[in-house]
């Protein structure tokens, strides 16, 4: 009787213990990375769209919507995944229409440059739709990037450019970090090429 008693008063213990070695030969659990895109200012160029330019927010499907980095692997083209601890600091859909916005200023290709948010009656609205943004994962490791763009007249609605840009630049390596390195140059040079578009309609 004494033994069974002892053993149920020293089981709670014992229970706590166990629980504590656990918990104390579990893995940290790693911290979450977060990212952003940033586009150099271009110089200052002719006015191409008089008035005011209105940039919408941009749309994107799905995963690319969200704040999670996405991947794909190079032998699966049609599954998407997420990274669980690796994010942008904006969603996409904001991050890239603001950067967009800061370069179309600095080029000065309109009166004024703005967004929905300001209320301001606009000449022209610019809408873009994020079709790709991931890394890829495979030999060689890459990243996708792939953008719709277009320019439209508010009076009337009447579309004066149109185009989609897809770039897929290869990474020095399979980490995330260079694959977001990889995205800012492309980005960039989307951003760049538009611009160049944009002056040869």
């Amino acid at each position: 009787m004494q033994r069974r008693e002892l053993i149920c008063r020293l089981l709670p213990s014992l229970i706590a213990a166990g629980v504590v070695a656990a918990c104390g030969s579990a893995p940290p659990v790693p911290e979450d990375q977060y990212y952003r895109l940033r586009v150099p200012p271009p110089p200052a160029g002719n006015k191409l769209l008089p008035g005011t330019l209105e940039i919408e927010r941009f749309v994107a499907d799905g995963l690319t919507a969200g704040r999670p980095i996405v991947y794909s692997e190079s032998g699966k083209p049609h599954q998407v995944r997420e990274y669980h601890y690796h994010f942008w600091t904006q969603p996409p859909t904001v991050m890239l229409r603001d950067e967009l916005v800061a370069f179309l200023r600095a080029a000065k290709v309109a009166d004024a440059v703005v967004t929905p948010e300001m209320r301001i009656p606009a000449d022209h609205v610019l809408t873009g739709k994020i079709i790709r943004l991931e890394k890829v994962v495979g030999t060689p490791a890459k990243a996708v990037l792939e953008l719709e763009l277009a320019v439209r007249k508010t009076t009337g609605g009447k579309l004066i450019f149109l185009n989609v840009y897809r770039t897929e630049p290869e990474s020095n390596d399979s980490g995330v970090d260079d694959a977001v390195a990889t995205l800012n140059k492309a980005l960039a040079g989307i951003y760049r090429k538009f611009l160049s578009d944009l002056e040869k309609r």
